[in-house]
Order: structure tokens, then sequence, then C-alpha cells
């Protein structure tokens, strides 16, 4: 099968979880005998063409028109997507489906869909709704409006979660069985050769100190906020506790303030964005990893701390919910709640059976349930059902023009033989 992926991220360039998705996906269909080519953005150094294990990554500059606001921005590297994806269709011929990863590549994927008459899948990774708690402005309801015009184009859906399905279903009416839940997975080789390294550790922290890791991007419903909130409370009960904060966001001018103002400057340690190795050094090197989300399609990152052997808190909404069982796999506590931030933290602290426990089980469960090699024959399977369809439909309306041209025929002979009344202006 030939699968053309548009996304607006793709390693080297990351900004959220799509790409992560994007890039194991494609290699692991790759490995299954697909040809996958995937059409993002270029990003500093990176090439303009390469095949990166077998997936051909074609990158498509964004400088022609100078945007003034990001929805601007967009629609330009939306342009460029379908210039070099028509490029690309004429020399190597025709995909037989294309999967579109969120609103960003909305106008490219349909446009592509139609002029090409190819099956369109897509992926909603998050909606502007889930993450802004509603829609306030005349943005996010532009966003909103693409997010439904993707779902609605699309021949097949897919979500990442059970809550996602059911916010797809309430915000845009889609039809329940077009909906396809497959959740993310995670590279099951990310530690391979990774062990606790000390010298590393005591970047972040002292040897005494237990590292509380968060991992992810510094925005509002990423819930660090609430993490921050609930150190007092932990260092009360465990004074020995360090709170790393790995990432970057719009938010980390208000998060510093918000550490220094609780008085936690010796307590709080923003490490910045990490990259590559240091990533998996960093789970390896921590002793819990948290994730107090507001809102959370999926959470990749829980999934990567499970398979790092540390136990993990997350909060109780969206895929976490899901993915984590509480005291057997991981620790819930209440979305935007410090008070139970904090609780569960002290518990694992002051409870190593516990811990030993989860981590097994949570490592288990990552084996068995979130790994590529599924979740790409599930994929493959959502692009043959798009495939079938859009020919079924195909054949439904040849059969209804069909039809038309039969009965007008039809009329066309009756007509010759019904006399036609002048005065009435009607067939008699």
């Amino acid at each position: 099968m030939k699968i053309l992926m548009l996304t607006w991220e793709y390693p080297p360039r990351i900004v959220g979880g799509i790409a992560r998705v994007v890039n194991d996906l494609s290699k692991r269909l790759i490995k299954d005998g697909h040809e996958v080519t995937v059409v993002t953005y270029k990003e500093g150094d990176a090439p303009y063409y390469e095949v990166d294990k077998g997936v051909k990554v074609y990158r498509v500059d964004n400088f022609m028109i100078n945007a003034t606001n990001f929805i601007d921005w967009i629609m330009q590297l939306n342009f460029n997507m379908v210039e070099k994806a028509s490029e690309i269709i004429q020399k190597e011929g025709k995909f037989d489906v294309i999967h579109a990863h969120d609103w960003l590549v909305a106008y490219a994927a349909k446009t592509l869909k139609h002029s090409f008459d190819i099956p369109l899948v897509s992926t909603i990774h998050a909606t502007e709704a889930g993450r802004n708690s509603g829609i306030r402005d005349a943005q996010q309801k532009y966003i909103n409006d693409t997010e439904w015009m993707l779902t609605y184009e699309s021949t097949e859906v897919i979500v990442n979660s059970n809550y996602m399905k059911g916010e797809l279903q309430r915000l845009f009416g889609l039809p329940f069985e077009k909906i396809n839940v497959v959740p993310n997975g995670v590279n099951l080789l990310l530690y391979s050769g990774v062990d606790r390294d000390y010298e590393f550790r005591r970047r972040y922290a002292m040897d005494n100190e237990k590292i509380i890791l968060f991992v992810g991007r510094l925005v509002y419903e990423k819930g660090i906020q609430h993490l921050i909130a609930a150190m007092p409370k932990i260092l009360a009960g465990y004074n020995d506790a360090k709170l790393v904060i790995a990432g970057k966001g719009g938010m980390i001018d208000e998060l510093r303030r918000e550490a220094e103002n609780l008085g936690l400057g010796q307590k709080v340690y923003f490490a910045g964005y990490v990259n590559g190795k240091d990533v998996a050094r960093l789970y390896k090197a921590a002793d819990i990893a948290v994730f107090p989300s507001t809102y959370e399609p999926f959470g990749i990152v829980a999934l990567e701390a499970m398979l790092s052997e540390r136990p993990i808190v997350v909060s109780d909404i969206g895929g976490l919910n899901e993915i984590v069982q509480h005291r057997e796999n991981g620790m819930k506590c209440y979305a935007g709640n410090a008070n139970s931030i904090a609780d569960s933290i002290l518990e694992l602290l002051y409870n190593p059976e516990l811990c030993a426990s989860i981590t097994k089980k949570a490592k288990s469960k990552v084996r068995n349930e979130y790994n590529w090699n599924k979740i790409a024959q599930d994929t493959h399977f959502i692009y043959q059902k798009a495939i079938c369809e859009t020919i079924a439909e195909k054949q439904r309306k040849e059969i209804e023009q069909a039809k038309a041209g039969k009965v007008r025929k039809a009329k066309n002979e009756i007509s010759k033989l019904i006399p036609f009344n002048r005065k009435n202006q009607a067939y008699a």
C-alpha cells in the first residue's frame, strides 16, 4: 500500500506528540511492507528530502509570504504541502490513501483528496475545545470549524482513546461507527542500554533527594502549575524531594514566579528542553514521574515513564484515566487538585513495596497493549476500510447516475408519444 502522511511536525522538529506518533507508525508500516511518504514542514537545517529508515520524507519551506498571524502561516504551509504532494504524485503515481494528522494539514488533505480522488483518513490528536475548555474567540472557532471539516471530509477518523471518541461525537456529531479508537504506542527499545547514571543525576539533584519528574510542554492544560502548588505539602511530609521540570513552553516565566513565590527556589529545577538519549536517562534518574494534566487526549509520556520502570502519578482525565488503574499500575489524583497530587506522591515516597508492584505491572501493560506492531496493523485495517468504502460510494453514485439516465431517457420516449396541448402549455 502507498501511504501519504501529512503532518506539520516530524523529527527533528518536535512540537508535541504528533511527531513521535507519525515517526513510529511510519517506520512500523515500512517494516510491514508498505510504502510511506511524509510531507511536513522544514525547520532549521533539516534536509528537504531524506529517506529515514525507509520512510520518504519531503519537507517544505514556509517563507514565500510573511504571515501576520498563526492561521495565515498554517494556510501558507498547506499551500506548499499541496504543491509538493502534487509534484510527488505526478512523478511517482497516486497514493492508495492519505493520512492527515490534525487540523494543521486539513486544507492540504481535502485538496489532495478531491484533486486526485484518494481516500482520506485523519487522526484527531486533540481538539481546540478540549485544550481551551470551550470555544471563546474567533481563532478558536476557526480551528474548531476546521477540525469539523477534516472529520467530515475523512472516510474514517482515528482517535487515541475512548475519551476522545466521546469528545468528537459530542463536538462534531460524528457517527459512532466512523470513529476508530487506536491508542498511541511507545518504542519498546527506548531504554535499551540505558541505566541509572548517577553522574548525570547529580546535574539535577543531590544523591539524598528523590526526583519528582515532569516531562512535557509548559502549557496550561499540562497542569504543571498544580504540581508546583503541591510541592509545599510534599516537602512538609518528605523534605528530601526535588521537582525537576523538563520542557519548554509559554508558561515558563509564570511557573518560575509561582515557584519563587512559594519559596521553592532550591526545590524546583527547570531543566529546559531535553532531547535525544537524555530524556531516557532523565526518566531512569527519576524516582517518580508525574503528569497532572487538566486535558490529555492520550499521554505518550505516561507510557514512556511506565516503560522506564518508574512509578507514575496521573490525573484522572482523558487518555491518562484509561491507561492507569489506581494503585495497580500507577497512582491517580483529581485533576487540578494540588492536595490530591501531593497525597499520591507522598504515598509512593513512603511505600517502596507499592512502587515495586506498580512498576512491574505497568511495564508489562505497555509491552502487551501499546506496541507499534499491533497499532500499525489496526491502522492498516482502517486504511483498507476507507478504500473499500470509497470504492463502494463510487459504485453507488454510478448506479444512481445510470438510473437517472434511464429515467430521463424513458421520459423523453414518453414525451414523443403523448400529444402536446399548446393551449394549456402542458402534456394532455
